[in-house]
């Protein structure tokens, strides 16, 4: 039902789909190390949406126990008033397993079993992050539960509305640092970024603070997605359908049917569809890489070109431990806080609602690109 509203108007979907707005029982602390977090604001993304609309894919059936709160892009605050933004992925430690690694963030590690598996002592059920956790609660919420492992406690000078952006802008660096490798020995380097929303954004963000000497070219779509990527840092800002003259001109190469000869050196592609991820190949050089930011559900692809021209398609899937240039190993989050108080990214939040509003806060959510938006969130602070 929700996936036939979600194409009349996404408010219909958020009232006759799988989302409830009701008063739940208290959900029982987990155990030691887990600390009650009193949402401020917390944002809306594009998995809430699809989840809403209907459109999320069944290969996170296993990683998520039902009826779930949602909401991990969260900034809070502790019993103690200590202010938080949480890393919301549920990791090892949480669960009672031990770290892969000392200092390891909670999404490291090569085994996700313990995401689908509840906890030895019960207490805690299978999910993949805070707010796809039923034993945790989310961030639409006055409140829930988080471990010390996923809090990030931050500077009074950072406002909630820059905090909020904390977490989107972490993936959005996850995903520019796999450039990294690709273009390590490389004059000159081009790196094309298809989508100029908050995780499109994001990824821009990341490649100019932490690969500086990367030339960007994006495609937006909308006038103020080419205002925001040009202010933070792009050196080229096209419509999104005009991304592969722009690609071509910077790479000095030809065009071969569709195809690109040459192109970006990395295509990060911050859309997440069948066509997006097409384009994103056909613009990418041989042995270049494309790194999926943008959450694709079902596609259709015909990867003959990918074969072809030995094409690497890279995951980019939230956050953990990063690897600098330098060589540094630094927490993904730590260079979020960071990024968010340079680039002021409370720029990018476009409106907050209260919690009972959650209709028209996710219509125009879903609506962003079209209404001149980038983030939405809830906002609430009072609501206790």
């Amino acid at each position: 039902m929700a996936r036939i509203a979600s194409a009349v108007a996404p408010a219909t979907a958020a009232r006759v789909g799988p989302l409830e707005y009701r008063t739940i029982d208290d959900p029982d602390c987990p155990g030691d190390g887990w600390h009650r977090v009193h949402t401020r604001l917390a944002g809306i993304c594009g998995s809430d949406l699809s989840l809403v609309e209907g459109h999320a894919s069944t290969y996170f059936d296993e990683y998520t126990s039902f009826p779930f709160v949602p909401g991990h892009e969260v900034v809070g605050e502790l019993d103690d008033g200590t202010r938080v933004v949480i890393e919301p992925v549920i990791g090892h430690e949480a669960r009672g397993h031990r770290a892969p690694f000392d200092g390891a963030a909670p999404g490291d590690g090569d085994d996700y079993a313990h995401l689908a598996t509840t906890s030895a002592d019960g207490a805690l059920e299978p999910g993949i992050q805070t707010g796809f956790c039923c034993s945790t609660g989310g961030g639409w919420a006055p409140w829930f539960w988080a471990h010390e492992t996923q809090l990030h406690r931050i500077d009074d000078a950072m406002s909630d509305e820059r905090a909020v952006l904390v977490e989107p802008l972490a993936g959005g660096i996850h995903a520019a640092l796999l450039a990294g490798p690709t273009i390590a020995d490389t004059a000159d380097p081009i790196v094309a970024v298809l989508g100029a929303g908050t995780m499109g954004l994001a990824a821009i963000a990341g490649l100019r603070r932490y690969l500086p000497g990367v030339r960007i070219v994006v495609g937006a779509r909308y006038p103020h997605q080419i205002a925001l990527a040009t202010a933070i840092g792009a050196d080229i800002v096209v419509q999104a359908s005009k991304l592969d003259r722009a690609v071509r001109r910077e790479a000095g190469c030809h065009l071969i049917g569709d195809q690109l000869s040459s192109g970006a050196h990395v295509t990060i592609d911050a859309v997440g569809t069948s066509e997006s991820i097409h384009d994103c190949l056909r613009i990418t050089r041989p042995r270049g890489r494309v790194v999926l930011l943008g959450m694709p559900a079902d596609v259709r692809l015909d990867l003959t070109g990918l074969w072809h021209r030995e094409t690497e398609l890279k995951g980019a899937y939230t956050y953990g431990t990063e690897t600098l240039p330098d060589g540094q190993r630094v927490r993904t989050f730590d260079l979020a806080v960071d990024t968010a108080d340079h680039f002021e990214a409370e720029r990018l939040l476009s409106a907050t609602y209260r919690l009972d509003d959650h209709v028209d806060a996710i219509a125009h959510a879903a609506a962003a690109g079209r209404r001149g938006a980038v983030k939405i969130a809830f906002d609430l602070r009072g609501e206790d």
